[in-house]
């Protein structure tokens, strides 16, 4: 991370301190402003967060590894996230998400060697009825069938 990067995510970072009671629950919200900058959260960047809200940086790592949408490493320029959740599968999810890994050749957590798709599995999208779905970045594509997949992959490529 470059000393130019590293200040503005600092300068972002402490704008957004004064919006809150307590430095701790910035934590979420610094972040996203890491992850925006950077697309992923690299060690060093948790040790800045750490440092800015005074705060050790096992807390910041703790944190990051819980949520599902951070990640520690790139990502694809596409972010494939297919819901897993019971709703989904119910609706044919698994057999979307066994369709994609199959027409990417990756599995979850994995990016295309082209640095295209990044392939998650996530938990739930909120989108309940409009099962089987995932999000492309941030568009979230709903009755998903393998038609639509292959559509929304040429779109993408």
């Amino acid at each position: 991370m470059s000393i130019q990067v590293f200040e503005i995510i600092k300068k972002e970072i402490e704008t957004l301190i004064p919006r809150y009671p307590k430095k701790e629950a910035v934590l979420l919200p610094a972040l996203h402003v890491v992850q925006k900058k950077l697309g992923f959260i690299p060690p060093e960047a948790e040790k800045l967060v750490a440092q800015i809200l005074g705060i050790k940086p096992v807390r910041v790592r703790e944190v990051v590894s819980f949520y599902t949408m951070f990640t520690t490493k790139p990502l694809g320029k596409y972010h494939l996230q297919v819901c897993s959740n019971l709703s989904c599968s119910l609706a044919g999810g698994s057999k979307i998400l066994s369709y994609i890994k199959e027409k990417l050749q990756i599995n979850p957590g994995e990016t295309t060697p082209d640095g295209h798709f990044t392939l998650s599995t996530v938990e739930c999208l909120g989108a309940c009825d409009h099962g089987p779905c995932m999000m492309v970045n941030d568009d979230l594509y709903g009755h998903l069938n393998e038609n639509k997949i292959d559509e929304l992959l040429v779109k993408l490529d």
